[in-house]
């Protein structure tokens, strides 16, 4: 996919570059074409008046005022209906007196300095209008350089002589005179690539709008096909995690079974007592574990719904430690409280708040190997109550604390999960509190512990 796709863009470059050298041959060709018009019309306008002029001086030495006055308006009005140098010197041939004057006069006659031939305002107007009619309406600048004076004589409002002479376009000025030392009549386009750009900017819109499609389409494919591949890692992770922790209270009932329909044991009160104390407790593990799955499946399909009652967050804090207590103090460790909450009762999902404090206690006892010692604050703001749950424990790096609220993710030490559980709890967490309209915040280190705050708004009833 990354081969076609620079592929791909590698073209596209290409044929930009390719389409803009053939507009830059296109613009030169126009210039070319535009420039050499107004070359042969100031060298027609130039014949016209020396034709008129020369008629005029004849007219009055051979006193013939009515016959030259006649020839003199139909070869300037013929000279204007001549669009190419060609026509032009036929035209000329067709006349034994105009061939003499054109041979005698005009193509012998001294040329002075090329400014005092050109009308500098004249010449703007013509390439004006010239470049106009190719539809090359951007800025320009002219000149006329010398090169027998090694200068530029005439040059437009803003014109740069070094600019014109290196960047410029170069075009020989009256290139009917013989004998004489040629002018050169530069023009230059500042904003040549910018007009070129603009008269393709929506070829160019497209190609480039093409190459970010593209590039999103393989961006967003790649993201995909990532998170497709950890989703499936995450899952095939669960599926054993959840085959593991169900197999092993479900094998204890079984035994627990199999020893009290065992005829060979001696079957006393204490011991009935016993293999039926393990069966609810391994039955109660079942349960709560079956619970998780499914709510995280009620909360996967949206569709989570909240019983609203007023209650005291103490009581349901007090009531799980005293749960969580037991599974401390096995590990040496202790969970102590600190209730500085005043009121301390809020309007929400009771059941699923004592879920979501559950929850958090037994990760704070579970990532605490070795003596757990945990803490349990309440405090209040203007809007609602924060619990705090500290712990001593392990502690969560800073790559992996973006990542524990998601569903399914558990921490790891290399490729081994140190820790049973689903992956299922802290998403949890993070989702109720997100459905009672509170927030959740981290604090967290390695191997010095970690800190839970729950913020949760006094009444909050999602509309």
């Amino acid at each position: 996919m990354l081969l076609a796709l620079i592929g791909l863009m590698i073209i596209q470059v290409y044929w930009i570059k390719n389409t803009i050298t053939v507009r830059q041959g296109n613009f030169t060709r126009s210039v070319n074409e535009a420039v050499s018009n107004v070359i042969f019309r100031l060298e027609k306008i130039e014949m016209a008046n020396e034709m008129k002029e020369r008629l005029d001086i004849i007219s009055d030495e051979r006193s013939w005022p009515v016959v030259t006055d006649s020839l003199n308006a139909k070869i300037l009005k013929e000279i204007q209906k001549i669009d190419n140098r060609a026509d032009l010197e036929k035209f000329f041939n067709q006349y034994f007196l105009t061939r003499d004057i054109f041979k005698n006069y005009i193509l012998n006659k001294p040329k002075g300095f090329v400014e005092d031939r050109l009308n500098a305002k004249l010449l703007d107007s013509l390439l004006y209008d010239e470049l106009n009619k190719k539809s090359i309406n951007t800025n320009y600048s002219f000149g006329i350089f010398s090169p027998l004076r090694n200068k530029m004589v005439i040059m437009s409002e803003g014109a740069s002589p070094g600019v014109l002479i290196k960047e410029g376009f170069a075009f020989i000025l009256y290139p009917s005179d013989l004998g004489t030392e040629r002018d050169y009549l530069m023009i230059h386009f500042p904003n040549e690539i910018r007009f070129l750009i603009s008269q393709m900017w929506g070829l160019l819109a497209i190609s480039f709008l093409l190459i970010i499609v593209i590039i999103l389409s393989f961006a967003y494919t790649v993201i995909t096909i990532l998170k497709q591949k950890k989703l499936s890692e995450m899952k095939n992770d669960f599926i054993n995690n959840m085959t593991h922790e169900f197999k092993t209270p479900i094998s204890t009932i079984s035994l627990a079974c199999q020893a009290l329909n065992d005829s060979d044991i001696n079957k006393t009160p204490e011991l009935y007592d016993s293999y039926i104390k393990v069966i609810n407790e391994e039955n109660a593990r079942l349960g709560s574990m079956a619970e998780k799955i499914l709510q995280t499946a009620i909360l996967d399909k949206g569709q989570l719904k909240l019983n609203y009652e007023p209650f005291d967050i103490h009581e349901v804090i007090t009531d799980m430690v005293k749960k969580a207590g037991i599974q401390v103090e096995i590990k040496d460790g202790k969970i102590l409280t600190d209730f500085q909450a005043d009121p301390s009762e809020i309007i929400g999902d009771k059941m699923h708040i004592t879920n979501l404090i559950n929850n958090l206690l037994d990760n704070a006892n579970k990532y605490s190997p070795q003596k757990p010692q945990i803490l349990v604050a309440t405090t209040n703001n203007q809007n609602g109550i924060t619990v705090s749950i500290k712990d001593n424990g392990i502690g969560i790096s800073k790559a992996n604390q973006k990542k524990i609220f998601e569903k399914l993710y558990r921490v790891t030490s290399g490729d081994l999960h140190d820790f049973k559980g689903f992956g299922l709890g802290l998403s949890y967490v993070k989702a109720i509190v997100d459905a009672h309209g509170g927030d959740i915040k981290l604090e967290s280190e390695l191997k010095k512990g970690t800190k839970f705050d729950v913020f949760l708004p006094y009444n909050y009833v999602k509309s």
